[in-house]
């Protein structure tokens, strides 16, 4: 069994396989068998119509290929990659409400480059991808495999026609903003896991479990000021010292909530 070169410092592999759903035919079984191929997992040859649970095989999740798209699946449940809140925030974008916070703070207009560094289900990546256009871009960087991949794969089928490109890298960030050029991004994003869940969404537990829950580290936020050319943007729990660890300060939103912001600016 091989599996993928692990980016420096990204979360280790758990074992995962590539896989399809139960009646899926032979075109599918051949686009998977590609996907697993360029991924380099083992792809696991499911007979037709036999659930996962009655298969022997040694695999603790899969990525698995339905006529419907991807899915991230262990013995427990199953997480897709869904525009989720993103669609709600982007319908809101278009009817004229411009009060979305995280656009608010960051300034962003057609044709910014945004580097989001905890990329995770990606809600804010494709509301910025909206927002900056298909003269923009947006990449997005996960520590975990899993995610990562699911992304990878899933993104395209989510984000609205006129939205920026985005491109999702299996990376630990912290290692990929020590190879950026100075001033190589408009905005650079944090979300980092909080130590306490902040919703209730479907799912959310399985995302919280294959998520890596590294803490943000002062390092990594002069890191980014150095590839920010505007602000670096961080997000954290209100019942936290979060922010007090790294050294920032809350930038008021006018809104009451869990969620707190801050707004930091680039190294000059």
């Amino acid at each position: 069994m091989h599996a993928p070169r692990m980016p420096a410092e990204a979360t280790p592999l758990p074992q995962i396989a590539v896989t399809v759903s139960s009646k899926a035919g032979p075109d599918l079984r051949a686009r998977a068998r590609a996907q697993a191929a360029k991924w380099g997992v083992p792809f696991f040859d499911r007979p037709k119509k036999r659930g996962l649970a009655r298969a022997e095989n040694p695999f603790a999740a899969y990525l698995m290929l339905r006529g419907d798209g991807w899915v991230l699946r262990d013995a427990s449940e199953s997480l897709r990659f869904t525009p989720g809140m993103a669609q709600l925030r982007i319908k809101r974008w278009d009817d004229g409400d411009r009060d979305d916070v995280l656009v608010t703070l960051a300034q962003l207009k057609p044709g910014d480059e945004v580097l989001d560094c905890t990329f995770g289900l990606g809600a804010d990546s494709l509301v910025c991808a909206h927002v900056v256009g298909k003269t923009g871009c947006v990449l997005g960087l996960e520590k975990s495999f899993p995610l990562a991949a699911l992304a990878q794969v899933s993104v395209d089928s989510v984000k609205s026609p006129q939205a920026a490109s985005i491109k999702v890298e299996w990376t630990d960030a912290a290692s990929k903003l020590r190879t950026l050029p100075n001033q190589s991004f408009d905005v650079v994003l944090f979300d980092p896991m909080f130590a306490k869940p902040q919703t209730a969404a479907p799912h959310f537990s399985m995302f919280r479990r294959y998520a890596s829950h590294d803490a943000l580290t002062t390092e990594m936020v002069e890191l980014a000021r150095r590839v920010a050319r505007r602000f670096v943007l961080i997000k954290g729990s209100r019942y936290s010292d979060d922010f007090k660890k790294l050294g920032v300060q809350e930038t008021r939103t006018g809104r009451v909530a869990n969620v707190m912001w801050a707004r930091v600016n680039p190294a000059l």
